[in-house]
């Protein structure tokens, strides 16, 4: 059976009296991208904290690659590369002498070095910057610097901390390009507050909100999330709006444009059946009738019991 690269089992941590996240759980694959998303305060942060080591939990445990971060830290941390939301870069010095520096404080050996750097600079497509001081480049270079200081050591599991925060559109599509190259050798978490990152490279996701896990499962199942309460039909000869509501089970409406209504609704898996059938029986002649899927935001709304009114 393949080992997860990362397991967490009933993470929790406790700021004074107050809990920042409460028994958090999951595992994460060999490679691939995983998406932490949770809005600003949701514990992001501390969980991604304690699995790079720099935090100790309250409860709960911790492993990479099967070593328990807690009972042999520096074993596990060899085995992770870290970008915080800002990334530790030393703006004095150059490219390629910040990421010496880097490698030699992961311990890369020294007759190594000079390749790793060179792969890095490569890869992270920042080799023609390799004399530049880390003070003259942009904002997406520094963070492409910034990433490249994760991989240098080979790492099993990168975390990276809004990596596309504050970059502009172009340096945002050229980061994601870069993070998912990395996610084909590596395991990557990726944390963000910003459903379109999460949704445009990530395979899986785990929402945080309120300090507990609200969402665990694949990207693909988080952008199909159904409103199930919602239905949107389309009636060429419409009845008045008294008698759609005087269906059972209908709880509102909402008039769209000529023949098209929002329908809210209980539980009601025969609905849909009922309103064909009266369609017919009466005349409306109901050319469309759909469940509405939600938008991430209405998602993420409902998801951290923040839903709009």
């Amino acid at each position: 059976m393949k080992q997860s690269i990362v397991k967490i089992e009933n993470l929790s941590h406790r700021y004074s009296r107050d809990w920042a996240i409460r028994d958090i759980n999951f595992e994460i694959d060999q490679v691939g991208i995983l998406g932490l998303l949770g809005s600003n305060g949701a514990g992001k942060s501390t969980t991604m904290n304690i699995l790079c080591g720099v935090l100790n939990q309250t409860e709960g445990n911790v492993y990479i690659d099967g070593i328990d971060i807690r009972e042999q830290p520096e074993e596990a941390k060899k085995l992770l590369g870290f970008l915080p939301q800002n990334a530790p870069l030393h703006l004095e010095l150059t490219v390629e002498e910040y990421l010496i520096y880097c490698a030699e404080i992961r311990n890369v050996e020294p007759a190594n070095i000079k390749q790793a750097v060179n792969e890095v600079m490569e890869k992270c497509g920042v080799a023609h910057f390799a004399n530049r001081l880390l003070r003259n480049l942009s904002g997406g270079y520094r963070q492409r610097v910034g990433i490249a200081q994760a991989i240098i050591h080979k790492p099993k599991l990168v975390v990276l901390d809004e990596p596309t925060n504050g970059l502009d559109p172009n340096q945002i599509l050229e980061v994601r390009k870069l993070i998912k190259e990395i996610a084909e050798e590596h395991a990557v978490i990726f944390s963000t507050h910003i459903l379109s990152e999460v949704q445009a490279i990530c395979k899986d996701i785990k929402m945080i909100e309120s300090g507990r896990m609200v969402f665990a499962d694949t990207m693909d199942a988080f952008n199909n999330y159904i409103m199930p309460d919602t239905m949107r039909v389309v009636m060429d000869n419409p009845p008045p709006q008294e008698e759609l509501m005087a269906i059972s089970g209908i709880t509102g409406l909402e008039l769209l444009n000529d023949g098209s209504f929002r329908l809210r609704f209980t539980a009601s898996s025969e609905l849909s059946k009922q309103l064909v059938t009266m369609s017919v029986q009466r005349g409306w002649e109901l050319k469309e009738i759909m469940l509405e899927k939600s938008s991430l935001d209405e998602v993420f709304a409902q998801l951290s019991n923040k839903k709009s009114r």
